[in-house]
């Protein structure tokens, strides 16, 4: 059962590492807002992969044969809502500002919304649910799942994807302490928006 739980650390560890559109998004919006906003986007993250990681060590085999049709228009959609996420975030920074809408929770720019974002938009990365399905499929565990060793499973990769996305969170708070002030503020948007739509853009082509 310890080997399951380590299995999933494993897994989630490394489904997570690897810094792509979201992981700068959530850098962005530590940076930004807070890190209560940043944290809630890094668990929406977590829940995603930990709600993959469920699918895939229940559905076993069957699942990337399911995901296999659809991957590519997921991952189109996927591209778009981060390119209007990056023209939305540079479009707030550089338009002038007026004292309510300093103080409006539009966009991602609330715990709640943050958390239902970014969970949506993760969910909608089916290479996920595909790689986590290998690995259950690697370790033998597809023909006759273990509830007690799926859950398991699904523990260690939800801390581990949750402990690394709150990393990155706490990362941009720093950023966002070192650069406070209104020009500071209007770098670090802009650089996530570049850069998330480079990546978004890297994934429509990839």
């Amino acid at each position: 059962m310890t080997g399951a739980f380590l299995a999933g650390l494993v897994a989630g560890y490394g489904v997570a590492i690897p810094v792509g559109a979201i992981a700068v998004l959530i850098l962005g919006l530590s940076a930004r807002t807070s890190f209560r906003v940043g944290a809630a986007a890094a668990l929406g993250v977590a829940t995603a992969d930990g709600l993959y990681a469920a699918v895939a060590a229940l559905g076993g085999a069957a699942l990337a044969a399911v995901i296999a049709p659809v991957a590519g228009p997921l991952r189109t959609v996927a591209a778009a809502v981060l390119l209007a996420l990056a023209a939305h975030t540079a479009w707030r920074a550089l338009r002038p500002r007026s004292p309510s809408a300093s103080r409006g929770g539009r966009g991602l720019e609330s715990p709640a919304r943050a958390f239902g974002g970014v969970l949506a938009l993760t969910l909608l990365n089916p290479a996920t649910v595909v790689y986590f399905a290998a690995l259950v499929l690697g370790r033998g565990d597809a023909a006759d799942p273990d509830p007690g060793a799926a859950a398991l499973f699904v523990l260690g990769a939800f801390v581990a994807s949750a402990s690394w996305q709150l990393l990155i969170a706490g990362g941009g708070t720093l950023v966002g302490r070192a650069l406070a002030g209104a020009r500071g503020r209007l770098v670090t948007a802009l650089a996530s928006s570049v850069i998330i739509a480079a990546l978004a853009l890297a994934t429509l082509l990839g």
